[in-house]
């Protein structure tokens, strides 16, 4: 069908540029222009590039102005024939520019008398040929051009409207545990007191401790991305991605290899609705990527949020800075009666700007608040119900689950002192976090870069005497702040291949400055179900990355982790962990 249409276009270009003068004899041409008229009209109805009604429509037209402007005309036959005054004669080849009226079937029906050879047209003068030439042509042109006769290869117009992304990476992962580290069987023991930094690390299971502190560990990982960005219109668009990873870990898509050859799962990771109704603005909800301007001191590279969050960004003609405001809420846990009596919440507000200070110098700043309502921890009451001999359905709303929490922050025992059976663990922490970020990105070198980032931390709402107050427990040690600052040297992001990265990091991070469960889970305290990350830890990361072909890059990094105060409260402890990654990453 698109080859039909290829050639139907192509008569009608050659049809429509053809001089006339090339048409030596007259009566010749009358056959010639007669027959092709007509063969192209049925040829453009066949094949839907014009419709039955349109082609009558141009044929009434021309005859219209046909008939206009033979009154106009001198005649070109003297002779008429009874009765038919509204018709000339055509006695001879005297007018090349000469048509047959046509009927509403497309096809020439000639006027004569009966037995006489002569038929009867109207005079079709030149302008009005060229016109309807013209009209025509620019109909199959349009058309040709919007369903792309001429790119047979050419994708859909809606696939243009979609953008893939993704990513591919296996590496290599190395543990070692500092062989003094205090030993899983005295997390347990601490634990009795109330309070910890490391829950994982006192389970036991048929009383022995599950905790991992001493023994080396070496795996293959796994991390799998696949992503799209349907753009509906200028204004609306919608983004998804799935990815690897489990459901118990929301700060890490990796799988480990080794899983006896079973299949692996795939999660929904992003899924949003975005409007864009102007230049500066942009609002996001549903699962949505990391809106705001920071580093993996306060949010993990591989969380997403979910909830709303709105951006503002206007522009200043002629001002080198660019500033920006970004706002949202998040809901952590929905409230669900009577299992929960409130709803767990975040929200927050980042105000910054980019400035460029020079052609080759740029810097660019965040400050943000963040406020979590609900989370903090309380102690379950002992009579939960009239008589006391039943916990209401609601109990255990205060914990600060397995499945959220890393490692660092200070929990302590919420069960009702009457309660004897399994610990629960809450917050002894309220968290408000103020953090500035800001980065200074030197291009005197293009296209070699020199990155300067620093992070600060500090969370407003730490206060000893409240932690006292409400939980009972008295928390002497532990600290309420957190800076990171790192240097890169090279390209910005590793695209082509020899493309190169060197580049180091300081990281000192106090156990109640953050929430531990979403900052970033390279670093620090390894070991239990979750793994590697929290807060509570001071440690360095030296690497570098190379472009070993484009799309394709190596990267490896060495980190060294220790802790800060003690992961047993109560107790003296000590953890320390270095962590070595090589990576293979190709994104596409």
């Amino acid at each position: 069908m698109k080859r039909m249409k290829q050639n139907t276009l192509y008569l009608v270009l050659i049809l429509a540029f053809s001089p006339a003068s090339v048409l030596a004899e007259e009566t010749a041409s009358f056959e010639v222009l007669k027959q092709t008229t007509v063969n192209l009209i049925n040829a453009l109805v066949d094949q839907g590039v014009l419709t039955r009604k349109k082609a009558d429509t141009l044929i009434r037209e021309a005859e219209r102005k046909a008939t206009a402007s033979a009154a106009r005309q001198p005649r070109i036959a003297a002779a008429k024939t009874g009765g038919d005054n509204d018709n000339l004669e055509l006695k001879s080849d005297e007018q090349l520019s000469a048509i047959a009226p046509v009927d509403t079937a497309g096809r020439l029906s000639g006027r004569s008398k009966p037995g006489s050879n002569q038929v009867r047209v109207p005079y079709i003068p030149e302008v009005v040929k060229n016109e309807i030439r013209e009209q025509i042509k620019q109909e199959v042109l349009s058309q040709a051009r919007n369903e792309r006769w001429t790119q047979p290869n050419a994708l859909p117009e809606w696939l243009e409207r979609i953008k893939f992304e993704g990513d591919l990476r296996l590496r290599y992962h190395l543990d070692d545990f500092d062989p003094h580290n205090t030993l899983p069987k005295d997390y347990v023991a601490a634990a009795a007191s109330g309070l910890t930094r490391a829950a994982d690390f006192a389970a036991t299971s048929n009383g022995v401790a599950t905790g991992n502190t001493t023994e080396d560990r070496n795996r293959f990982r796994l991390r799998a991305r696949f992503g799209l960005l349907v753009k509906a219109t200028d204004s609306w668009s919608a983004g998804f991605r799935f990815a690897t990873g489990n459901t118990l870990n929301r700060v890490s898509t990796q799988t480990t290899l080794g899983a006896d050859f079973n299949k692996y799962p795939i999660l929904l990771d992003r899924a949003y609705l975005k409007y864009d109704p102007f230049n500066w603005l942009s609002v996001a909800g549903g699962r949505i990527p990391n809106p705001w301007f920071s580093t993996d001191l306060t949010w993990d590279d591989d969380l997403n949020f979910d909830g709303f969050a709105a951006t503002i960004k206007p522009s200043i003609a002629g001002y080198p800075i660019r500033p920006f405001l970004t706002g949202g809420i998040f809901p952590i846990r929905a409230q669900d009666p009577p299992l929960q009596a409130k709803g767990r919440w975040l929200a927050g507000v980042q105000g910054g700007a980019q400035w460029d200070m020079t052609p080759d110098t740029r810097f660019k700043f965040g400050l943000a608040y963040y406020e979590y309502y609900n989370l903090e921890g309380q102690v379950e009451p002992d009579n939960t119900e009239p008589g006391g001999t039943k916990p209401s359905n609601s109990y255990g709303q205060y914990e600060y689950n397995t499945g959220l929490r890393q490692k660092g922050n200070t929990l302590f025992r919420t069960n009702a002192h009457t309660d004897s059976s399994a610990t629960i663990w809450g917050l002894a922490s309220k968290f408000s976090p103020l953090n500035l970020t800001a980065t200074l990105d030197l291009m005197q070198f293009n296209p070699v870069h020199v990155m300067l980032t620093s992070d600060l931390v500090i969370n407003t709402a730490f206060n000893r005497h409240e932690i006292q107050q409400r939980t009972g427990f008295t928390v002497k040690d532990g600290k309420n702040f957190g800076h990171m600052h790192r240097l890169t040297v090279g390209m910005p992001k590793i695209v082509r291949r020899h493309d190169w990265q060197l580049f180091a990091t300081y990281r000192y991070l106090g156990s109640d400055a953050v929430l531990d469960a979403f900052s970033g889970s390279d670093f620090g305290i390894g070991g239990g179900a979750i793994g590697l990350g929290g807060t509570n830890l001071k440690a360095t990361m030296i690497g570098g990355a190379y472009g070993i072909d484009r799309g394709v890059s190596l990267m490896v990094r060495w980190f060294s982790a220790d802790s800060i105060d003690s992961p047993l409260v109560a107790q003296k402890g000590r953890y320390s962990t270095d962590t070595l990654h090589a990576d293979v990453l190709m994104t596409y």
